[in-house]
């Protein structure tokens, strides 16, 4: 009986399975067939009004920059605490569930947290606006990561470095994270993936802007949102340019990921 029930399972588990992959290779060929239709290299030497993305992935670039500037340090500093300093106590136990109610929010509740806290007080919305959103639906992506590779460094590790007299900080910085850092480094990739394709809070956030702005304190353009609303354009060319860009977004997550293993398999 436990047979029949063990293949049943399996079989369903591999259903699944294929018909996820499926779907996913089926969304992959559909962008890749209309992306790469419509390619050009004005795409990357115009503005929109010219049928280029140039403004666009300039300042999807600075917004994701600045929100890694911005969660990285935060999000490391308190996975560092939960795994050294806190020692397991109740407030340790709050973060972790708080983190991971935070890590299956809807990025649209993020989106209407900031604008709530940050875009209504100043009265219109503004490039800071969806650096801070990026940087919070990065951040416990960041602390569990953290958390949870610190966790797997063997204590044989902070024995050693304690036994030589190395202060506690240096122990962390000099042995404990480089032992653990080829999975922070994938775990701040999946970080950036996350972020770098999201639309919904900077619809709320950053706003719709098409012009080219290093000012974030005014609406600041982004390749997500301008994606979004070319789509919905009854013009065909203007969907066409989405799709393009929709494709270039894909094939450069990709790369970073590639680019990040390569680096860290390297390292390791």
């Amino acid at each position: 009986m436990r047979l029949l029930i063990n293949k049943i399972v399996l079989f369903l588990s591999t259903l699944a399975a294929v018909l996820g992959l499926i779907f996913l290779f089926w969304i992959l060929i559909t962008l890749t067939i209309k992306g790469v239709s419509a390619l050009s290299i004005h795409l990357f030497t115009n503005d929109l009004v010219n049928n280029g993305l140039r403004n666009l992935f300039i300042g999807q670039f600075i917004l994701a920059l600045i929100a890694v500037i911005l969660g990285v340090p935060i999000g490391m500093a308190a996975g560092i605490y939960l795994q050294e300093y806190s020692f397991n106590n109740k407030f340790a136990s709050f973060i972790r569930n708080l983190s991971d109610v935070m890590m299956s929010a809807p990025s649209i509740v993020i989106g209407t947290f900031v604008y709530a806290i940050v875009v209504n007080p100043v009265g219109h919305m503004n490039g800071w606006a969806g650096a801070i959103a990026l940087a919070i639906l990065m951040l416990p992506i960041v602390v569990r990561t953290t958390d949870d590779m610190l966790g797997l460094v063997p204590k044989e590790l902070r024995e050693a470095g304690v036994a030589i007299g190395a202060p506690k900080y240096k122990v962390i910085f000099n042995i404990i994270i480089k032992a653990a850092k080829v999975g922070i480094m994938t775990g701040l990739l999946l970080a950036f993936a996350r972020i770098i394709g999201e639309t919904a809070p900077l619809l709320f956030t950053s706003g719709n802007s098409q012009y080219f702005t290093l000012n974030l304190n005014q609406e600041f353009p982004s390749l997500t949102v301008a994606i979004y609303t070319l789509a919905t354009m009854p013009d065909k060319h203007l969907v066409e340019i989405a799709w393009a860009g929709a494709f270039i977004l894909t094939v450069f997550v990709l790369i970073i990921n590639l680019l990040g293993r390569y680096i860290t398999k390297e390292k390791k």
